[in-house]
């Protein structure tokens, strides 16, 4: 089950210079300021910037649906002839992470939060 679309992350090649564009665009600083990961928190919306985002196949800005099942979701994508680019993944207290693209070659997202 999906929860909606809630996370944004693009890939960036200059960490710092895309810090400071986005917190001038959103005009907040980020929650989240790390050497692997910047994140922003916006009207209920995550915008994240990952500087690893290009090495691991992503072309472009990745909307992410919060799902209740990673697993059985990307294996469904899978089957509906989905290409995985990053498998389940936790990035960090028990938050899990995966993306595919369709045949068309466009980006999704898949996030699941802890169970609380």
């Amino acid at each position: 089950m999906s929860t909606g679309l809630k996370t944004i992350v693009y890939p960036v090649k200059d960490l710092a210079r895309a810090k400071s564009l986005f917190s001038a665009l959103l005009e907040t600083e980020p929650y989240v300021d790390e050497s692997y990961y910047v994140g922003f928190r916006v009207a209920g919306q995550e915008i994240g910037l990952d500087p690893h985002g290009h090495a691991k196949g992503l072309t472009g800005p990745v909307p992410y649906w919060h799902v209740s099942d990673i697993r059985a979701l990307l294996g469904a994508l899978v089957d509906a002839g989905a290409e995985v680019l990053q498998d389940v993944q936790d990035v960090g207290g028990g938050r899990l992470v995966a993306s595919a693209k369709d045949a068309d070659g466009n980006l999704v997202g898949l996030l699941q939060d802890p169970v609380a």
